[in-house]
C-alpha cells in the first residue's frame, strides 16, 4: 500500500490490543481497519503507522492464528 497522506488516517477508528494490561509500562499496539487494508501503530506514541494491504494483513493473521510465528 502506498504511504497515505496523514489525512487518510484522520477519523480512523483505532483499537488497542486486548492483551494490554493498562499499566504505564504496557507495550501495546493499536490497529485501524482501512478501506485498502490495515494500519498498526504504537499506542504509547501514536505517531507514524505501519500500513499493510488487505491481503498481506490477512495472511499475517492466518500465520498468527496457526502459531507459525510463535518463538520456538
Amino acid at each position: 500500500m502506498a504511504n497515505p497522506a496523514p489525512a487518510q488516517l484522520d477519523g480512523a477508528r483505532w483499537r488497542k490490543s486486548s492483551r494490554t494490561n493498562g499499566g504505564n509500562d504496557a507495550q501495546c499496539v493499536e490497529l485501524a481497519c482501512l478501506a485498502e487494508g490495515a494500519a498498526v501503530r504504537d499506542s504509547k506514541h501514536p505517531g507514524p503507522a505501519l500500513l499493510f494491504p488487505a491481503n498481506a494483513f490477512a495472511a499475517f493473521l492466518v500465520d498468527v492464528k496457526r502459531g507459525n510465528l510463535d518463538p520456538g
